[in-house]
């Protein structure tokens, strides 16, 4: 039985009408300029002042102008990120249909598994990827397809990570805050794991977003193809098989007041190779209330609960082909 999804039989009809060499969109998915992402050694965080406070400084500067960085000596020894890769590619190695029918033949819970783009109506909107979307809450049982030692690793040390890394960036905005501690558990955060298959022709692994939640956590393999909006142009992200890749989400730039930047980025495909990642998103509860933390200036956005912009997201999605996000909640 084949393991890929059936991209090309699923969406002929696109492939039939659209012309995707021509189009202008594609400038995100061809050659662009390769940069390497701000990167933070984490060990100065344990060390005494003036380094700790210079580290955080870095953090903040990074979620500021970049709205991405990386992460070094983060506490998870390659052995354990090259494991759980080599066991990520036996879960995607399931044949098609088995991960179609996920809760029988993977014990995992009904929806986790999604490929492609349903909505789509032109190449634009079509991402070529498979994911598994798996709650924190069921993910990691014993008798799941995902119950590997190495993933229970990598999950206990990015969900740790995440929440530092918030109280830091919540610290530099001007406010030490207990807010993600109580709103952001592991109870209310997600994995998901991605495979890119190969693709012929340019197109998207995953299309231009931002990502809806306060921070997300990567791991990525060295195929490459991570990339994101500096400075109004398109730049691909140098691998680097020693980094975890932090981004901020919607979420943490409407709490900041746009102090931090939630940016635009993308995945795109290779012609050859396969690519896998895996990433972890801090997300808080559904009733969790969105507010500024600023007090010295006026506030950007208006009030909203994680569950209403989740909400909007989906409607937009629905309605347009694609996510408008914060501009729906400006004051």
């Amino acid at each position: 039985m084949d393991s890929d999804p059936p991209f090309h039989e699923t969406n002929k009809t696109l492939f039939a009408v659209t012309k995707p060499l021509n189009n202008d969109w594609l400038a995100a998915v061809m050659a662009v300029e390769e940069l390497e992402l701000p990167s933070i050694d984490l060990t100065w965080l344990s060390l005494e002042s003036p380094e700790k406070e210079r580290c955080k400084n870095d953090i903040a500067r990074a979620a500021n102008e970049w709205g991405f960085f990386q992460v070094v000596n983060h506490g998870i020894s390659r052995d354990v990120l090259e494991k759980m890769r080599d066991e990520q590619v036996k879960v995607f190695k399931q044949p098609f249909q088995h991960k179609c029918r996920e809760d029988k033949f993977m014990n995992v819970s009904a929806g986790s598994y999604r490929w492609g783009t349903p909505t789509a109506t032109c190449l634009r909107q079509l991402s070529w990827s498979e994911a598994f979307h798996i709650p924190m809450t069921d993910s990691l049982g014993d008798t799941s397809i995902f119950s590997s030692s190495s993933l229970h690793q990598f999950a206990t040390k990015v969900a740790s990570l995440a929440q530092k890394l918030a109280e830091i960036l919540a610290e530099k905005s001007g406010k030490k805050s207990t807010f993600f501690q109580e709103n952001s558990l592991p109870s209310t955060c997600y994995l998901r794991l991605n495979r890119y298959p190969p693709c012929p022709i340019p197109l998207f692994g995953l299309m231009p977003h931002t990502d809806s939640d306060f921070l997300t956590v990567l791991y990525q393999d060295q195929v490459g193809g991570l990339q994101l909006v500096k400075d109004g142009k398109w730049v691909a992200v140098k691998p680097n098989p020693e980094a975890l890749f932090i981004n901020i989400g919607d979420l943490f730039q409407a709490w900041s007041n746009d102090c931090y930047k939630s940016v635009q980025h993308c995945a795109v495909t290779n012609p050859t190779k396969e690519r896998f990642s895996v990433a972890y998103f801090f997300c808080p509860s559904y009733d969790t209330v969105i507010e500024s933390c600023s007090s010295d200036k006026p506030s950007v956005y208006r009030r909203f609960s994680f569950k209403e912009y989740r909400q909007q997201v989906q409607e937009d999605v629905q309605n347009y082909g694609y996510k408008i996000g914060l501009p729906r909640f400006l004051v």
